[in-house]
């Protein structure tokens, strides 16, 4: 089926069967809500009130589950505040109360009616003058043989006669059938939208906001693992190589009176030692933001990143723009740890890495003719990139089926 036909007919059938629904959700929930309010000084009221929440919750519950369809969002439920353990009845009953959805939900149930109503008529009215003009040639024989019986056509004066009426009656159908569509859309958005505001937008607001504390703990968290790695690979190199050096150096202040000639080799000894203490730190301060980012910007310090690649790179940075220190950084380590991935595991020939300006997102991509196998599960290097995008509101895209080519993406806000 034609997409825009079955979303013709899914507007219809919600248009449609919803009106009874939202007649049936008005008539309960606005008698409930009336009876309880009534009643609640006497305390009546108030299991009353709960079970009208709980109906108008059923109510709502329906209608999310048509709004997925005709505004193609995935269905998003609220989280309603949880029984406490070892309620009661009454307590089950007078919980509702003490949610906010649970009254956006009897607010929608009450109101929603007015619209439900124009939008039942309009979406009738157009189907029927749509298939009624477009079928006149079919019944059209009998009504012209009604004596006395007038046509549309002759009282605008246009002509008489089945042949001339049936012309008439089906381009007045065509151009209903091009303009009925766009009608039962409106309508079906109009109501569909207005359940949204009221249903499903503190939802929203809810997970986004639960996507930002995700996203901060994951930061945090990523922190104090790179943290501890640079701890434990400080401790286990560098600091036990600078012990060793001070050992030697001793070593050589001793032997300087006694045996020139050993504390000559032992001073040789120390200057290698020196220089593999100095390679191994530069090694872990690649972990750290360095200064050539912080003084003169991401092209810069991609190039240097490149230029230290064992694999060749092809640099395309698109953006001379100064960003928030935390953009760049970010940008800065995920192509730092792609590029080291790509050195130890990929055994590719040549990589690419492309940094581009799109509206209020930074988009880079990484990509090598490697031996591909990469992805971002748990307990592999990618996780910890995923991790510190989700931190900044980033998205990190994972390509690398077997045998390459490898594909990352990453997009980071910027706006």
């Amino acid at each position: 089926m034609h997409p825009r036909m079955r979303q013709l007919l899914l507007d219809t059938r919600y248009l449609i069967v919803g009106f009874p629904t939202a007649l049936l959700s008005f008539v309960l929930l606005l008698a409930g809500f009336s009876a309880g309010v009534g009643t609640v000084v006497v305390w009546i009221g108030v299991p009353l009130l709960g079970g009208t929440l709980l109906m108008a919750r059923g109510f709502a519950d329906a209608e999310r589950g048509w709004l997925s369809e005709v505004l193609g969002r995935p269905a998003v439920r609220p989280r309603y505040r949880a029984l406490p353990a070892g309620a009661g009845w009454l307590r089950r009953l007078a919980n509702p109360l003490t949610s906010g959805q649970s009254w956006l939900d009897l607010l929608h149930g009450i109101v929603v009616f007015p619209l439900a109503l124009i939008s039942f008529v309009l979406t009738l009215v157009a189907w029927a003058i749509t298939l009624g003009t477009l079928t006149y040639p079919i019944y059209g024989i009998v009504l012209s043989r009604i004596p006395h019986y007038v046509e549309l056509p002759e009282l605008l004066g246009i002509g008489e006669g089945y042949l001339v009426n049936s012309v008439f009656y089906v381009v007045l159908g065509l151009i209903s059938l091009m303009v009925m569509p766009h009608l039962v859309r409106g309508a079906a958005v109009l109501r569909a939208g207005f359940g949204r505001v009221l249903l499903t937008r503190v939802a929203e607001m809810q997970e986004r906001i639960d996507d930002l504390a995700q996203g901060r703990a994951a930061a945090v968290s990523a922190e104090a693992a790179a943290l501890r790695k640079l701890e434990r690979d400080i401790h286990d190199g560098p600091q036990q190589r600078l012990v060793s050096l001070a050992m030697d150096l001793s070593r050589v202040q001793r032997q300087l009176a006694k045996d020139p000639e050993a504390a000559q080799a032992t001073l040789k000894e120390a200057i290698a030692a020196t220089r593999e203490t100095l390679d191994e730190l530069r090694a872990l301060s690649r972990g750290i933001a360095p200064p050539i980012l912080t003084d003169r910007g991401l092209a810069p310090a991609l190039a240097a990143l490149a230029g230290r690649c064992t694999v060749p790179v092809e640099l395309d940075v698109q953006t001379a723009e100064r960003y928030q220190a935390a953009v760049e950084n970010t940008i800065y380590f995920v192509v730092a740890e792609a590029l080291t991935n790509v050195a130890k595991h990929s055994r590719a020939t040549m990589c690419s890495v492309t940094l581009s300006r799109t509206g209020d997102s930074l988009l880079l991509t990484i990509g090598d003719d490697g031996v591909g196998g990469a992805h971002v599960a748990k307990g592999h290097g990618l996780a910890g990139l995923a991790d510190r995008l989700r931190a900044v509101d980033g998205e990190l895209t994972v390509t690398s089926p077997d045998g390459g080519p490898t594909m990352i993406v990453a997009e980071v806000p910027c706006g």
